[in-house]
């Protein structure tokens, strides 16, 4: 290993870069004095600004300069930029516009080259390959351009080109990046500790994993087969034949970046349905799935014009274990429940605080913070407010960032970012939080559904308070519907799964006095129109005769009153 080239490599491996640059430290100084004194010219210019009173005035000027700087540096710092360019919390927003010109307008490199790479890593002639080829890319990417093609057999397709030598140049620039992140840890402000380096090698695998067209052909078909039963998302198929490692041909979608929602509405379609979908997909691929597009820009998102949404570009993808999954779960409806000290231990099963950390003084901290991001009313939630938030406790208590989890927080705030786009007014938990609770009924492993179990229950009491939650949503939200998900939950409850349930829901009759019969109406109101009164009924006899088997005569009174109220609950009544 101590013997390869950087054009060799094929999968990262910080070690071995260190040592080839380590006995050849004159091939990385060129490179690092170019670094410095690019970003030392900008830091100038903004500080001359400062000392002219010319701040306001130039700021358009900066931006593109910043731009163009990061363009000059190359693939890596492109890469860097792009992930910028969806945290408005760290970037200026006049910044932030530029940056975002990263993600698909970037300058392309030669035609003829792009065909010469072409014709090398397919083995054959264009003319055998294409009838029809553009002259000139659709897109330029930071690792490379698109084209629009035909088949010979008629198919139109994307082709796609990587940048020539481009895994040298990132080989080198993430060395230096690592050599930095070294030597900066000890001077940061937030506690990210010796994590800063782990997360300079997250980077740098996805991003071999990114060059690698191959792969990235893989991680479409497994995300299409993820999605195979999903009739709103589209993911463009692969032509094998006609790719490889830097070469990779692809179905063409038709549609319409999601930003773009001038063109959405001419086109008939509905931005509200295609948030709908972007929302939810987004939550499947990681609280369902566990394996997610870590790299969900605007660039990479299209409305299709027959109404689904088409995801591209499948180079960054990650995958989560089915324990993290959970955990997330449990850490979202914790969230929203505010049990802020179960939400400090889903923080240390997620690795944001080391094991032996002293909780105790954590939970007031993330009340206080937490509890003011979310604010008086659950639908105020957005995961955009939440990490702003969450940023002010890192300077004061162990938190650190692992690195899967800047991929995860990058994409979360990425979707909710656009589909704020589409409509300012959106609120990421009128279609989250009735998933999770859907999530949670219809899990397929019994892990995730006994964490229903953890959201009706806690110290063995039912908790009235987090069903009067998810009911408050839908009674201030004309468009929010629970009906599918309560019906889903009366499935469940007379389900034979549901048996330790119904067990545990009774036994809390008997203890707590809140089941009054105005409760009862609120709740007939809410299921009346899709559930038949002797429904309602059956339930309340299959309850009672369950327990009447194993001696829970406390029951009896409330029971036959819930018989008694549902029995004269007849269509001749309402």
């Amino acid at each position: 290993m101590g013997q390869y080239q950087p054009a060799q490599l094929q999968q990262y491996n910080p070690d071995a870069i260190a040592r080839y640059y380590r006995y050849r430290p004159w091939l990385a100084w060129g490179r690092l004095l170019r670094i410095i004194f690019s970003f030392a010219s900008f830091i100038l210019s903004l500080k001359w600004d400062e000392w002219q009173n010319q701040v306001e005035q130039n700021q358009g000027k900066r931006a593109t300069q910043l731009r163009e700087l990061l363009t000059h540096l190359g693939p890596t710092f492109i890469k860097v930029g792009q992930a910028l360019s969806t945290r408005p919390d760290l970037i200026r927003k006049d910044f932030l516009a530029e940056l975002v010109k990263l993600q698909d307008q970037l300058p392309p490199f030669d035609h003829n080259l792009a065909q010469h790479i072409i014709e090398t890593e397919l083995e054959r002639s264009i003319d055998e390959i294409f009838s029809e080829l553009s002259p000139r890319p659709v897109a330029a990417a930071s690792l490379g351009q698109v084209y629009r093609g035909r088949l010979i057999s008629g198919e139109e397709v994307a082709v796609k080109v990587q940048r020539p030598n481009l895994r040298p140049v990132i080989t080198r620039d993430l060395y230096l990046m690592r050599w930095a992140a070294s030597w900066l840890t000890p001077w940061l402000p937030l506690n990210l500790g010796h994590d800063l380096t782990l997360i300079v090698d997250e980077f740098g695998t996805k991003l071999f994993e990114e060059i690698d067209y191959i792969n990235e052909g893989r991680n479409a078909e497994k995300f299409a087969t993820n999605f195979r039963d999903d009739p709103q998302v589209k993911v463009p198929s692969i032509y094998w034949r006609y790719t490889s490692t830097r070469v990779l041909t692809l179905e063409w979608i038709n549609g319409f970046k999601l930003t773009d929602t001038q063109s959405i509405r001419q086109a008939g379609l509905d931005p509200e349905t295609i948030i709908q979908i972007g929302v939810t997909s987004g939550l499947q691929q990681l609280l369902e799935h566990g394996f997610f597009h870590a790299d969900p820009h605007p660039g990479n998102l299209f409305a299709v014009t027959d109404g689904r949404m088409a995801y591209i570009d499948f180079g960054m993808m990650d995958q989560l274990e089915e324990t993290t999954k959970e955990t997330l779960v449990d850490a979202l409806v914790h969230l929203v429940n505010k049990d802020y000290t179960d939400l400090a231990e889903d923080f240390v099963k997620l690795g944001f605080l080391a094991p032996d950390t002293n909780i105790a003084p954590i939970v007031p901290a993330l009340e206080a913070v937490l509890g003011n991001a979310i604010g008086k009313n659950v639908k105020d939630f957005n995961f955009k407010t939440i990490t702003d938030e969450f940023s002010e406790l890192m300077y004061e208590y162990p938190f650190r960032v692992p690195a899967k989890f800047a991929l995860i927080i990058r994409s979360l705030v990425t979707q909710e970012g656009i589909a704020l786009s589409l409509n300012p007014n959106f609120k990421i938990v009128e279609i989250g939080y009735p998933y999770i609770a859907r999530r949670l009924l219809t899990g397929e492993s019994p892990a995730l559904r006994r964490r229903l179990l953890n959201v009706l229950f806690k110290d063995g009491r039912f908790q009235w308070q987090r069903l009067e939650n998810l009911i408050s949503i839908a009674r201030t939200d004309g468009d929010f519907d629970v009906l599918p998900t309560a019906k889903m939950g009366l499935q469940f409850l007379l389900s034979e799964e549901g048996k330790f349930l119904r067990r545990q829901l009774v036994l809390a009759l008997t203890e707590d006095d809140r089941l009054h019969t105005d409760e009862v109406q609120r709740l007939w109101n809410l299921v009346k129109d899709d559930l038949p009164p002797n429904r309602l009924l059956d339930v309340a006899v299959g309850i009672l005769t369950e327990l009447s088997r194993e001696g829970v005569a406390a029951i009896l009174p409330k029971a036959t009153s819930l018989i008694s109220f549902t029995n004269n609950q007849s269509p001749s009544k309402n």
